[in-house]
């Protein structure tokens, strides 16, 4: 580690308006380094990107354990599937060009006219999902033209069905299906979308049956723009969050260290007993309206809140990670980590700037920069709900914008605290529910990042009248240390 990374803490808060100096073209380091591609010329031999094989704080080690199946569908050879649908231009399904697993997997290629296109199977032995999810992992070769993505579960060649939608991609923003990636998606009872036939979703949320089932379905919808190529690698059964937290598990996150979750959300989230994850801008704090050092120490050591990292620089954070270089992120990252510990905050985990993990200018993915420094990284994306243990730890989805004010966009408090919402869901069917709040505001909020007060303890009253624990993040990771 050089020196200029190990100075004392009052010189590294002394350099804060040096920081600030960079801006999205060229951030500064808290050194008076200038956070460009020179600094990566000068690295080791590298493991990401160009850049140095070891930062001075990585992670522990404390990541979640991999879920072993209780059943499992790997595609090799015999798999008895098949490439169904009028969205299906052509299919190989012993393809050896493409796998993580085994020596193949199914490749199929849609025929760019917005119609299904699936890899099926039907009439096969009965399977019990009590206490189960299902676990995908597949592949889109370019998702510039994916439309959707979906899931089946049924009897009677899929006259009886529920249906999980698990992924609608979405230009100009970050989605958790990226092109040429292997992707893991996790499938819980939470996050039935609909049912058929002889199935049904209580008022609750609760799927009539979860035993049974003998058809499955892994579905694939282009945008009508052309066609799109999909690997399918497994398709399988892990115990669900319901085999540790039976009520489903909340956690209740901050962004940004406004001093607005000292101040009102504490009072309120102490009344019940609950601790939140509060991501910090370690440039921000001790200005303006955002926490203070004092403050952060204060909720950790009598509270039990973690204080966990959200950017070094605010302009980083302004410019979100993607608008910089691989050696940006990685200073940026490296810096406020080095922040966090110095400070007596050893949480390892950290939320991006803007929920954005896509990849930066040098085309390095975010999210593996961040596995050097931290063992989860959180998103924004809400499609489907987050389970224990995440399906990717580096892509925790939360549900962000969670407000009680009028038409201010993002998502309204009555979506979580109705019934059959968010939270009966989480407590009856068990998943882990990750909010993304920003401020709390005493009257009536004027922004989606917003909460007043009120409503944020009927929140708080809305989680523990349906018994759901309330976990950080760190307690959650805990369970699969």
């Amino acid at each position: 580690m050089s020196s200029e990374r190990s100075t004392s803490l009052g010189n590294a808060l002394s350099r804060r308006a040096t920081l600030r100096l960079g801006g999205a073209a060229g951030l500064m380091a808290a050194s008076g380094v200038l956070l460009d591609d020179t600094t990566a010329a000068a690295a080791p031999s590298a493991t990401i990107g160009g850049l140095a094989n070891r930062p001075p704080y990585a992670p522990s080690g404390r990541r979640p354990r991999y879920r072993r199946a209780t059943w499992s569908q790997q595609f090799q050879s015999g798999h008895g599937w098949s490439a169904t649908g009028s969205g299906t231009a052509s299919a190989q399904l012993n393809d050896t060009s493409s796998f993580v697993r085994g020596t193949q997997a199914v490749r199929v290629t849609t025929t760019g006219t917005g119609q299904q296109s699936s890899v099926r199977r039907t009439g096969a032995p009965a399977l019990n999902l009590t206490g189960k999810m299902i676990r995908l992992v597949f592949r889109v070769e370019d998702t510039t033209r994916l439309s959707k993505l979906s899931f089946y579960l049924g009897t009677s060649s899929l006259a009886n069905y529920f249906l999980w939608q698990f992924h609608t991609h979405a230009a100009g923003t970050t989605n958790y299906v990226q092109s040429g990636e292997w992707v893991t998606v996790h499938l819980q009872w939470a996050d039935v979308v609909g049912a058929a036939g002889a199935y049904s979703i209580s008022s609750a949320g609760v799927p009539s049956t979860k035993s049974g089932f003998t058809d499955m379905s892994f579905a694939v919808y282009d945008n009508a723009g052309g066609p799109v190529t999909y690997q399918l690698q497994a398709v399988e059964l892990i115990p669900d969050t319901s085999s540790v937290f039976p009520n489903g598990a909340v956690s209740i996150t901050f962004d940004d260290s406004h001093t607005s979750v000292h101040g009102i959300a504490r009072p309120v989230m102490d009344a019940y007993g609950f601790s939140g994850t509060v991501y910090n801008i370690a440039d921000a704090i001790g200005t303006g309206n955002f926490l203070t050092i004092d403050q952060m120490r204060s909720l950790q050591d009598y509270s039990g809140w973690e204080m966990a990292g959200h950017s070094y620089a605010t302009s980083a954070h302004t410019a979100s990670y993607g608008k910089l270089t691989a050696q940006q992120v990685d200073n940026d990252l490296g810096t406020l980590r080095e922040w966090l510990v110095s400070n007596g905050f050893t949480s390892e985990h950290f939320a991006y700037p803007h929920g954005s993990f896509e990849k930066t200018t040098d085309g390095v993915p975010v999210d593996l920069i961040a596995s050097r420094h931290f063992t989860t990284a959180r998103s924004i994306i809400a499609e489907t709900i987050e389970s224990f243990g995440p399906a990717m730890p580096y892509r925790l989805k939360a549900l962000t914008g969670v407000t009680d004010g009028t038409g201010l966009g993002g998502a309204a408090l009555s979506n979580l605290t109705a019934a059959g919402g968010r939270l009966d869901r989480c407590a009856h069917n068990g998943d882990w529910l990750i909010l993304c709040l920003h401020q709390v505001v005493d009257g009536a909020p004027s922004s989606s990042t917003q909460i007043s007060r009120t409503g944020l303890t009927t929140l708080m009253k809305a989680i523990a009248d349906r018994g759901i624990p309330v976990v950080t993040v760190a307690e959650a990771m805990e369970y699969y240390a």
